[in-house]
């Protein structure tokens, strides 16, 4: 009982399928790529799963990039490292250190001429306790025209509760709106350098670092803009005073990484202390001539780690140094980000395999261009990413693309083996038997018939017909006396026994397919000299009897009936 109900199931499940693609034809590929449409859409605008995608992409390869560019070896960081702040907390203490310290260290630095002088570090506070240290700092900083110092923007929800504008910050520029009007000056969170001489030299920039939404830093803010007012960062200001790079650069830049970390010239902050002081000098009197040199801190303990594509514990002066070498060189990545291009592309990819599928391209020529093309994309963005500065993103689309190749695959496999079974499921569904037409398309030709030609033969008559029915390809290219054997392609239509309707409606399926088979093989473009010829042959198949001899029985009796009536005199 249990299993001829499921019996009935499979029968029913494959009549549906059956139907449905009768109803539907190859439209299906269509209204499936109309989804994905749509499914694209409310990703670029409201969930964003393609982006992760794409983050995680860029991370891959750049992480795994065959050529890397080379660090600026004109780029040196000046480490307060774990070994600097013990080495001097005996006389300093562990940190902050007197501004006294770094205002000595900054008169020997300046007596070597390096092109720029770049602190990450924010002076934000006045040391209470040495007033006079900060003030050796001040005359130090005021003397000097080539250092520079952090501003750190904090939330916009804080605006509201700040008291500073831009146009107290010196050196911040604003832009004229359309109307040739200038923009408003609203208060900004900012927390500025205390030192009177750093405010005076407009050499100011932040140093921010945004990390993605996975919390992970990929890009730099070159520069912010505050109601029109034009906020620079420290690489932006560093490049605008040394006139290296004429180029406008992009608000948000994608780091162009030179490696893992401490790839860049370090030199330990201690060292070099305590060798400018030391009437032996050990180390060379121009290390740091027309150099571009950043002081800043890789210790744990002063908490200016970060999350990279390139490591997840990734210096901050490290990230402001490659920022640096990026402006400095023009090599940033670029990338077309954003909404349209990721819609456009996926849109692009999804459609031309709808069309495929929809024309009824050979499936096993469709899965190799595909498959050929997604590889192609991913190593077309591999290379670029490697010999160029570009990355090409394809992650999102490829992905759509992937999607609805499968759903279509299996959409076409699905109902292909349900009209294999549905024959056996009509005999095996427990009637007596199961009445079979079966019309044998023979084509002769001087030539064998390519695959692609005889699958695509296939597929047209599989959409000319109207019922039901199974398209078999049985190919002549077998050796011997077997090669005599032409291409034929068989129609089977399954149906009651005894229902004289079903049989009508079959009857009339193949009539109608028999006047369409010279306009399909036009439409196919097969030889002029190719011929084709068909019988119908109508036979009831028993259940109590083995179906694999009945089978060869019918299609035996087909093909002489199909032989007789050729050599019969017109």
């Amino acid at each position: 009982m249990l299993r001829r109900t499921v019996i009935k199931l499979k029968l029913l499940l494959n009549y549906w399928l059956a139907d449905i693609t009768h109803r539907l034809h190859n439209n299906f590929y269509l209204y499936l790529s109309a989804l994905l449409t749509v499914f694209i859409l409310l990703d670029a605008s409201v969930f964003h799963v393609g982006e992760n995608m794409r983050d995680r992409a860029f991370d891959l390869m750049v992480k795994n990039r065959i050529v890397v560019p080379k660090p600026d070896p004109d780029i040196v960081i000046v480490d307060i490292n774990e070994a600097s702040l013990s080495a001097m907390a005996s006389e300093y203490g562990r940190w902050p250190w007197p501004r006294q310290v770094l205002a000595e260290f900054l008169e020997n630095i300046e007596a070597q001429q390096p092109k720029a002088v770049v602190f990450d570090i924010l002076f934000s506070d006045p040391d209470i306790y040495n007033p006079d240290s900060d003030a050796y700092f001040n005359e130090v900083i005021a003397a000097t025209d080539n250092t520079f110092f952090p501003l750190l923007r904090l939330a916009p929800e804080s605006d509201h509760l700040s008291l500073i504008t831009p146009s107290m910050i010196p050196g911040i520029r604003r832009r004229a709106t359309a109307d040739g009007e200038n923009s408003a000056d609203q208060p900004i969170a900012i927390v500025l350098p205390h030192f009177e001489a750093a405010l005076n030299s407009t050499r100011l920039g932040t140093h921010n670092i945004y990390p993605d939404k996975d919390g992970i830093v990929r890009e730099y803010r070159l520069w912010h803009d505050e109601n029109g007012w034009i906020l620079p960062s420290l690489p932006l200001a560093v490049g605008n005073f040394a006139q290296i790079n004429s180029l406008s650069p992009p608000q948000n830049m994608l780091i162009n990484w030179r490696g893992k970390p401490f790839t860049y010239q370090f030199a330990s902050f201690s060292d070099v202390y305590t060798d400018m002081a030391s009437k032996v000098k050990t180390r060379p009197a121009n290390e740091f001539t027309n150099k571009i040199v950043i002081i800043g801190s890789t210790a744990p303990s002063l908490f200016d780690i970060k999350a990279t594509a390139m490591a997840k514990a990734f210096p901050g002066v490290e990230i402001l140094a490659t920022a640096i070498d990026n402006v400095k060189h023009n090599d940033y990545l670029k990338v077309w980000r954003g909404s349209i291009p990721y819609i456009l592309i996926s849109l692009t990819l999804v459609w031309l395999t709808a069309l495929a599928f929809f024309r009824n391209v050979d499936h096993d020529k469709v899965m190799t261009i595909f498959s050929s093309s997604q590889i192609g994309l991913l190593a077309l963005s591999y290379l670029a990413i490697n010999f160029t500065h570009t990355y090409l993103d394809f992650t999102g689309p490829i992905t759509w693309a992937v999607m609805y190749f499968s759903v279509a695959k299996l959409y076409a496999l699905a109902n292909a083996r349900a009209m294999q079974r549905l024959l056996a499921n009509d005999v095996e569904s427990g009637k007596k038997g199961a009445a079979i037409l079966l019309m044998p398309i023979v084509i002769d030709s001087t030539l064998p018939l390519s695959d692609s030609m005889l699958k695509k033969l296939q597929h047209k008559i599989e959409q000319a017909l109207q019922q039901p029915a199974t398209v078999e390809v049985l190919k002549g290219t077998q050796s011997g006396i077997w090669g005599l054997f032409a291409d034929i392609i068989t129609v089977s239509w399954a149906y009651q026994h005894d229902n004289e309707i079903e049989a009508a409606k079959a009857q009339q399926d193949a009539a109608q397919l028999g006047l369409k088979l010279k306009p399909l093989l036009q439409n196919i473009g097969l030889p002029n000299d190719a011929t084709v010829r068909y019988v119908l042959h109508a036979s009831t198949l028993n259940t109590e009897k083995p179906m694999a001899s009945q089978w060869r029985a019918l299609f035996a009796q087909a093909i002489i009936k199909l032989e007789i009536l050729e050599r019969e005199p017109s």
